[in-house]
């Protein structure tokens, strides 16, 4: 690989990145709705949080500034087009849980439903909203996290090994690969 490098403008080249579905709803008169947020990240350890960033024309911007609450839950490569699908239509006339035939979980901690098909899910209370310009970031605090049995392993941990998880890079999904290292891996005797 070549050192020499090539400046653009500036632009959202951060990559790769979650691709995961936002479940929102189930309260306040909504139906239980679905979007996909590539623009997602920790920002906390204590308390736990995390951050979506929503365009403020879309129909779940309406319904998580309104309830408050939200879940964020990780696909499985196997559902990309499923994923891909629930970020181009709206869930104002369409019911993405049947369409794209998930199983709509109600929440421990939150009202908004979860997905039973994915294997982590981070429950999530808005905390604040932070204005842009194309898109408001969500601040949120994560309330309760759940995790598929089939993906913990015999150390109680999460097995990111098990199966595929999505990802996505400028407007392609891509399945996680192998694993090359662990946190420390580079000063561990």
């Amino acid at each position: 690989m070549t050192t020499e490098k090539i400046s653009w403008s500036p632009s959202t080249q951060l990559a790769p990145v979650p691709a995961v579905l936002l479940g929102c709803g189930k309260s306040k008169g909504y139906d239980a709705n679905l979007i996909t947020v590539a623009w997602c990240g920790i920002i906390n350890s204590e308390p736990p949080m995390l951050s979506v960033s929503i365009r403020k024309e879309r129909y779940s911007h309406t319904i998580i500034s309104d309830t408050g609450e939200f879940s964020c839950n990780v696909p499985l490569a196997e559902h990309a087009r499923e994923v891909d699908y629930c970020g181009v239509v709206s869930g104002r006339k369409i019911n993405k849980f049947k369409t794209c035939n998930f199983t709509a979980l109600e929440g421990e901690k939150i009202k908004a439903p979860t997905i039973a098909e994915c294997p982590l899910t981070l429950e999530c209370k808005v905390a604040k909203i932070i204005e842009l310009g194309t898109h408001d970031l969500f601040l949120a605090d994560i309330v309760n996290v759940r995790v598929s049995k089939d993906f913990i392993d015999g150390n109680g941990h999460f097995n990111f090994d098990k199966k595929g998880l999505l990802a996505y890079c400028h407007g392609a999904y891509y399945n996680l690969g192998e694993k090359i290292g662990t946190f420390g891996f580079s000063v561990k005797k």
